[in-house]
């Protein structure tokens, strides 16, 4: 008998969702003191307002991983959702919308995979961080 995980493709979205969210648990479990986060800069690029000068640093990065896996999980979509108040981003997308319906779900379908892939990375990657401030070793 097959496991449930040999059901689905190495490519499934759902494996790519459960990668995720294992991540964001190991996280979780890994990072015991979450203020040393506080004030460490991201290395990443960051879309924030200039006037939100900590958005960048590793503690807000932490959160926003976690939101996002709980969005993710639960499907509810916050009412003050930042992809809804990018007007230049919904420009962009609007020829989209007279598209093939089976071409654009696989033009989304490819962008959730490259989207979650790039935040199990970021995930990875903050739980080494942190481990490296406090100094483990993996």
């Amino acid at each position: 008998m097959q496991s449930a995980e040999a059901k689905f493709n190495r490519n499934s979205l759902l494996l790519a969702l459960r990668g995720y969210s294992s991540a964001v648990r190991d996280m979780e479990q890994t990072i015991l003191l979450p203020s040393l986060l506080r004030d460490v800069p991201s290395d990443e690029v960051c879309y924030c307002d200039a006037a939100e000068e900590s958005c960048c640093d590793l503690y807000n990065n932490f959160l926003m991983l976690k939101a996002l896996r709980n969005t993710a999980e639960s499907g509810l979509v916050p009412m003050d959702d930042k992809a809804n108040n990018n007007t230049a981003l919904n420009k962009t997308l609007e020829p989209l919308l007279d598209t093939d319906p089976e071409a654009l779900f696989r033009f989304h379908l490819r962008g959730l995979f490259s989207v979650l892939t790039d935040l199990t990375k970021k995930t990875q990657n903050l739980t080494e961080k942190y481990m490296d401030i406090i100094g483990a070793t993996n």
